[in-house]
């Protein structure tokens, strides 16, 4: 049973205080001594959890605990620790802080946590969680849990990629641009580089470094679009904007020079012919300043309809052959179309 001791401020040598008694006396202090640490009791070591990206904000699991023992009535601190599971905690991440005696997870914060420790994407992998309980301000009187393991199985919302050095970029893999793959586990990749003569393709090492050494990939030497890991050559190209599509599963890859204009029923020509954008290559951007009506436009590569880019859902992203785009209302703008960011491709209207 917890019980309220109260001794003189003499005895401080032998004993830990947790604070002053609320009673008149002012030298009484509130005594407590470790009896006994917290015990989880849910979930059950072992407890499979496969987290998923579109229930990010629900509770994935709850960890329940048993009070630790101080032996007063005092309030307790409890610290969650995580640890990659095998470890023996040689690695500690935070996994949260309460005075109660539990403690839920969404299932973005434990994905945040399984990849913090170093848990591979869509892989399960072991987490060790165990409770530290202290009291007072300065966490005295540490106790320990014991330890259990959840085998979890994390997510990535982020698409891989890999980079593309080059003569455009001076051949450092580490700030060469990326081509983003269409989903996790996928080996098509594509995005828009600004080439200059020679490239080649670079894979991220498992840390997510991208560097020399790394696997990489260059043409085969015929310079009919077929990728080789050894004995490669560099793909060559004119200087210009390309689309560049890669697949990394069967070995080949495509690079399709675009310039781009603005076309509608909202432009000065309409429907008839584009105007033309400018290519900005520190932002990686095209832009047009021009009068436009309350009408719709469109992006049109190389002046012709293979290859557009419309707003389906009006939300700002662009999707080849996508819907028209509506002007807001008639006025002079700066539209800007960025294709910086692989498979994240995006658009503005603004009003000058």
């Amino acid at each position: 049973m917890k019980k309220l001791n109260k001794i003189s401020a003499g005895f401080l040598a032998v004993v830990a205080f947790v604070g002053f008694n609320a009673c008149s006396d002012d030298d009484n202090l509130i005594i407590a001594t470790p009896e006994g640490g917290p015990e989880l009791v849910t979930p059950a070591s072992g407890t499979a959890l496969i987290l998923d990206a579109n229930n990010e904000q629900n509770v994935a699991t709850t960890l329940v605990w048993d009070d630790a023992d101080y032996n007063a009535q005092t309030s307790i601190n409890y610290d969650i620790e995580i640890a990659l599971g095998g470890t023996d905690f040689a690695t500690v991440i935070s996994g949260g802080s309460t005075t109660e005696r539990f403690l839920s997870w969404t299932h973005l914060q434990l994905n945040e946590k399984a990849i913090e420790a170093g848990l591979n994407p869509f892989v399960a992998g072991d987490l060790d969680v165990r409770v530290i309980s202290s009291i007072g301000t300065q966490d005295a009187q540490q106790q320990t849990s014991n330890a259990i393991t959840l085998n979890v199985t994390p997510y990535t919302t982020s698409l891989p990629k890999i980079a593309v050095p080059g003569d455009h970029q001076g051949w450092d893999p580490a700030t060469a641009p990326r081509l983003a793959s269409s989903e996790f586990g996928a080996t098509d990749y594509e995005g828009y580089v600004w080439l200059e003569t020679e490239y080649k393709f670079v894979a991220p090492d498992e840390a997510g470094n991208f560097a020399w050494g790394n696997t990489d990939w260059g043409d085969d030497g015929s310079f009919s679009g077929v990728l080789v890991e050894d004995g490669e050559s560099n793909a060559q190209a004119s200087s210009g904007h390309y689309l560049l599509k890669v697949n990394t599963g069967d070995l080949t890859y495509s690079a399709t020079q675009y310039s781009w204009g603005l076309i509608g029923s909202g432009t000065p020509t309409g429907w008839d012919s584009d105007t033309d954008m400018v290519y900005d290559a520190a932002s990686g951007t095209w832009s047009v300043t021009l009068d436009l009506t309350a009408d719709e436009i469109k992006f049109r590569a190389n002046d012709g309809w293979d290859w557009n880019y419309g707003d389906t859902g009006a939300d700002g992203s662009i999707e080849n052959g996508g819907d028209n785009i509506a002007v807001p209302a008639a006025g002079n703008y700066t539209v800007v179309l960025d294709l910086s960011n692989p498979r994240e491709y995006t658009y503005t209207l603004t009003l000058n």
